[in-house]
């Protein structure tokens, strides 16, 4: 079935070409035309996931290898394995729920959709095929080429569909991202030099033959710093902030729940298992740069007043947890940086989702303006607030636990030849870190979901939008309000018989001007899945693990 990872990138890219040479298609049905080639890529995502042969995770399949440029021995070879094929699928789901979000969003959500929509599709769809590709390549410069492929889109989504800082913020982005291409191809070509091939499955199998020790430990740094990049590790991460901060809900969605993988996969596909010794070198370097992430982004996410802005820093120390079980280089340790990735991408995914949902019915994402009590105004808006902050802290039962427990487990043995005390501290410092992401996300629900609901008066007030019962919130409820001198309502919005019921989740899309009333049925569509996800995951995490732990043991190799 060689002809699937070549679907997976050919839909997307049709759906993108169309565009350029179709230019009568109506605005209207915009929304409606990427919702189906994403939808289609999705369903291919899903049938190569039910097709995989999980006996065998360690092989590649789905392989097509042809010949691409002869005369230099380069190759369109595109494959997955147990490794890729998580974050292949996280891809295309996730596409596809920015386009339900968008594209089912009546008058409210798809705002950008109002702004340039022909070249908001084009723009996500092609990013979709820069994303995918990077996932499927199996040759060096065909992964670099995907690699590259995302930046333009993504710095078009946030300098013209993002915030008001936004120029400042896409041209950080570009330029950070582009240097670390620069010195990350370097690497790549310090390797062709030096094997005489740029296929990545024999390379990986041949363990750094041909290779010196010193050449090796120059081609993972460089290689690493490209990565690092992307990723972001600390210190080259300060591009991350205002990228997230500026960018629209599914620029910062796919920017978190996919580009910051792409880094990370880096490392596993082609860093750590092609130049094993460079890895073993740089080992314990790179568990310092993570665990002062870690606590770094702990630090920063207590500082902060913007909600989106915390989130992106919270991003900074969750991604030091899966560089730290890279460094551990054990099955463990990269099984348990490989499972946070795709937690993260699901957990980080939906809080950026509900921060998108926020923005809108707040006008802002400043906390302390908020007037908080979110839990009694927007139930259930706060709810799913609740509940992706404490499955992103690393609560037991939910996805976020379980990477992070493994890669402060793999840092407490870590491969031989590793200074065992060095990363004994670094597993301290990390489970620090992790007390510090439980108290930054339970200071910003204190802010956000609990208190008092802020006394509204007939024209509204921070917070809150004036509710009658046409809003869904049942017969006989009117706006909330407090009487000069009295004590808060604190009744919720909706009434908790009609919370969760199919008439008050289900209603239809609001009219342009209507006001912003807890959770909309299009939103819930794209929440869902990521919800169930995360459960699923948390609950049973050797879903993920037995799919990863074949691949994992191949590509290290000697080191395991």
């Amino acid at each position: 079935m060689g002809w699937l990872p070549v679907a997976l990138l050919a839909v997307p890219l049709l759906g993108a070409l169309l565009l350029l040479v179709v230019p009568n298609v109506s605005r209207r049905a915009l929304p409606t035309y990427g919702l189906v080639f994403s939808g289609v890529t999705f369903a291919l995502g899903a049938l190569m996931v039910a097709t995989f042969d999980y006996g065998t995770a360690a092989r590649t399949q789905f392989e097509l290898d042809l010949p691409w440029i002869p005369g230099l021995g380069l190759r369109f070879h595109l494959g997955v394995d147990g490794v890729s094929l998580p974050l292949v699928a996280l891809t295309a789901l996730l596409t596809f729920l920015c386009f339900v979000y968008l594209g089912w969003g009546g008058g409210q959500a798809p705002d950008q959709l109002r702004f340039r929509p022909r070249a908001l599709v084009f723009t996500l769809l092609v990013l979709e095929v820069g994303m995918i590709g990077t996932f499927l390549a199996l040759d060096l410069l065909l992964f670099f080429v995907f690699f590259e492929i995302v930046l333009i889109p993504m710095y078009f989504l946030i300098g013209i569909w993002g915030g008001e800082g936004r120029r400042a913020a896409s041209l950080k982005f570009i330029l950070y991202t582009l240097l670390g291409s620069v010195v990350m191809l370097l690497g790549l070509l310090l390797v062709w030099a030096q094997t005489g091939t740029l296929d990545i499955v024999a390379l990986s199998a041949s363990h750094g033959a041909g290779m010196s020790r010193s050449v090796q430990i120059l081609a993972f740094v460089a290689i690493g710093a490209g990565l690092a990049v992307k990723t972001p590790m600390w210190p080259l991460h300060t591009w991350l902030p205002d990228a997230h901060t500026e960018a629209p809900t599914v620029g910062s969605v796919l920017l978190a729940g996919v580009l910051l993988k792409m880094g990370t996969y880096g490392f596993a596909r082609i860093a750590i298992p092609v130049l094993p010794e460079g890895a073993q070198a740089a080992a314990p370097w790179l568990g310092a740069f993570a665990v002062v992430g870690i606590v770094y982004g702990a630090l920063a996410c207590l500082a902060q007043r913007d909600l989106k802005r915390l989130i992106a820093y919270s991003s900074v120390g969750h991604m030091g947890f899966v560089l730290l079980g890279f460094a551990t280089l054990t099955p463990v340790g990269v099984n348990g940086a490989l499972f946070a990735n795709v937690a993260h991408g699901l957990i980080t995914g939906l809080l950026f989702f509900l921060t998108g949902a926020i923005k809108v019915r707040y006008g802002k994402a400043d906390m302390p303006s908020m007037g908080g009590a979110m839990l009694a105004t927007r139930p259930r808006l706060g709810a799913l607030l609740t509940f992706a902050a404490i499955a992103s802290l690393g609560l037991p039962g939910l996805a976020g636990f379980w990477g992070e427990m493994l890669a402060l487990y793999g840092a407490f043995q870590p491969a031989a030849g590793l200074p065992r005390g060095l990363f004994l501290t670094y597993m301290v410092i990390g489970g620090l870190g992790a007390v510090l992401t439980a108290a930054y996300f339970v200071i910003m629900l204190s802010r956000v979901t609990h208190g008092h609901p802020a006394t509204v008066a007939a024209g509204g007030g921070p917070g809150l939008s004036r509710v009658t019962a046409e809003d869904g919130g049942g017969p006989g409820l009117s706006h909330v309000t407090a009487d000069d001198g009295g004590a808060p309502d604190e009744r919720p919005v909706v009434p908790l018989g009609e919370l969760w019921s199919v008439r008050a989740v289900l209603r239809p899309p609001r009219t342009r001007g209507e006001p912003a009333v807890d959770v909309d049925g299009h939103e819930l569509l794209a929440w869902t899945p990521l919800v169930l996800l995360i459960l699923l995951f948390g609950l049973w995490p050797g879903l993920l693990l037995s799919l990863t732990t074949p691949p994992v043991q191949t590509l290290l190799g000697a080191l395991s």
